[in-house]
This record gives C-alpha cells, sequence and structure tokens, in this order.
C-alpha cells in the first residue's frame, strides 16, 4: 500500500461517495475507482459496501480506516518535524493522560517552554491508560501521563512528586456526606457510579473488597464532569479522583476520601530509544528542572 491510496481511501469513507471524493481529490472517478478496486485486490478483501446513494465500509474496510488515519497522523508528524530547521526552536508536542490535577505539573512546563519558544504547539490527548499507551507505542503522541498502577517496563518513564486520593464524589445532602470518609462496606449496598478507568483489575477493585457483579453499579463514564452531572441528579454515587470537580463554595457536591485511604501516583512516559524533536527534548528537561 502507498501513502496515496490510504489518502484515496480516506476521502472515500469521508465523503461516502466516489464521485464525491474524486471531485474532493481533483482526479477522475474512473481512476479513483480503479485505485480502489486494485487497493482491494492488493488486501484481498472487500473494503467498501457499495450502496445506491452512498458507500459504506466493510469490517476489514473500518479497520483499514483506523490504521489509515493513524499512519497518515504520524507522516504528517514526521514531516513536520523535518522541516523544521534546527536552528528555529518549533513544532508541536503530542501528550496523552486522564483526568487528573497532577495534570497542572505538566500545564506549568508547556507555559515554562511556550515563555522562551513562542513557536512551539501543545497538543493534549484524553484517555485511559489502554488508550494512552496505545497512541504512545505507535508514535502519535510523544508522551504519556500514567496513573499507577500500570505496567511501564517497556518505557522511560519519570515518577511525578505529586499524588491523586480517591474518593466519592456525592450530593451534600446525601446520608454519606456527614462522614469524614468512606469505608467499603458504606458502598455496598449505595448505587455507584463508576469510572471505566477505575474499577476491575486495578486498586479500586480491591479496596471494595467486592467483585463488581456484586456491587450496585448503575452508571459508567469515563470523564467525571459527565458521571458530576448524574450524581448532582441524585443517580448514585461516584468514586473518583479528588480536585478534579470543583465541590466548594456553591456546588451542590461534596469530596469525601476513601478509607483505608487509597492514592495513586503519577508517571510521565516515553518510548525507550526515543529520538525526539528540540521542542520535546527542551520540554522535557524543562520539567524534570521544575520537578
Amino acid at each position: 500500500m502507498e501513502l496515496r491510496e490510504l489518502k484515496y481511501f480516506l476521502a472515500v469513507t469521508r465523503e461516502q461517495s466516489i464521485s464525491k471524493a474524486a471531485e474532493a481529490l481533483f482526479i477522475t472517478q474512473p481512476n479513483l475507482s480503479r485505485q480502489m478496486q486494485n487497493l482491494e485486490k492488493e488486501i484481498g478483501q472487500r473494503l467498501f459496501i457499495r450502496g445506491t446513494k452512498k458507500i459504506t465500509l466493510t469490517d476489514a474496510g473500518q479497520l483499514l480506516r483506523k490504521r489509515a488515519e493513524e499512519i497518515m497522523e504520524l507522516y504528517n508528524q514526521t514531516e513536520a518535524e523535518l522541516h523544521t530547521p534546527i536552528t528555529d526552536i518549533s513544532g508541536d508536542i503530542y501528550i496523552g493522560g486522564g483526568e487528573s490535577y497532577v495534570m497542572g505539573l505538566i500545564a506549568k512546563a508547556a507555559h515554562s517552554v511556550r515563555c522562551d519558544y513562542p513557536n512551539v504547539k501543545f497538543h493534549l490527548f484524553s484517555g485511559d491508560s489502554g488508550t494512552i499507551s496505545e497512541k504512545l507505542d505507535k508514535g502519535l503522541i510523544d508522551f504519556g501521563i500514567f496513573i499507577e498502577p500500570f505496567d511501564l517496563s517497556k518505557y522511560d518513564h519519570l515518577r511525578l512528586p505529586l499524588y491523586d486520593t480517591w474518593g466519592v464524589i456525592m450530593r451534600k445532602d446525601s446520608p454519606l456526606a456527614q462522614k469524614a470518609y468512606i469505608t467499603p462496606e458504606d458502598l455496598w449496598d449505595k448505587p455507584i457510579i463508576r469510572s471505566r478507568q477505575s474499577i476491575g483489575k486495578n486498586k479500586i477493585g480491591e479496596w471494595f473488597q467486592k467483585s463488581e457483579e456484586e456491587l450496585n453499579i448503575v452508571a459508567t463514564g469515563n470523564l467525571l464532569y459527565n458521571m458530576s452531572l448524574l450524581v448532582e441528579e441524585g443517580l448514585g454515587y461516584a468514586v473518583s479522583l479528588d480536585k478534579i470537580i470543583n465541590t466548594t463554595g456553591n456546588s451542590n457536591l461534596c469530596f469525601r476520601p476513601l478509607y483505608p485511604e487509597l492514592i495513586s501516583h503519577l508517571d510521565i512516559a516515553w518510548k525507550k530509544y526515543q529520538v525526539f524533536p528540540k521542542c520535546a527534548e527542551i520540554f522535557l528537561k524543562r520539567l524534570q528542572e521544575n520537578l
């Protein structure tokens, strides 16, 4: 497969039409149709289901679209880095991580770099550890922020000095709001809103002393802000990290830490033997100096 073929393929998936994609690419429709037929022959599977009004993707086509988008993104990043003059400290830095107030350390280092090198741009991606690890492995991001526990043996990494505290977000008029801390037994019979990143084979699952099936989980989510809206409506109690949702002042919500206490350290990681663009080298050095 050539990059040109992947570019043409992605155009067809966006437009859902050979004719519209050909217009966008400034090539003829027969030429584009022939290119896609050759691509299907090369792969050995059908990529498209050609309907009367639009084209849809087969399972193989959906997989190729995902990989093609990743390949094109990596190609564009590499091309931008190679076209940046050695003497010109500019470029893009890609960082992925989950929700945590510890990201403030990353923001502080980013601001410091921008003050000295205003042509450097930062791009943040949110996701769970699995998603961030996949992007890091494929070179789609330069750095990943991981909340323990996570196996970092295949990466170089740096432990961040702050840590996250686990607890429960609830309405201030909830019965458990009168307690100073929350025990596993307090939640065994309560409706729980859980993060898809925080339960199962990790610390939170062990802390509950019960399997996920034994708990009354009424909702799940991967963004704490959306989960907090469910808490406000009285749907249940959200197990989460502290200092992400504002629970002070006029907020209807409050946060209570878990007992036994549960904390998670964070690490910033990058691929071993990574060759960074100059701007990423400067960012990592600035972060280390700040720490």
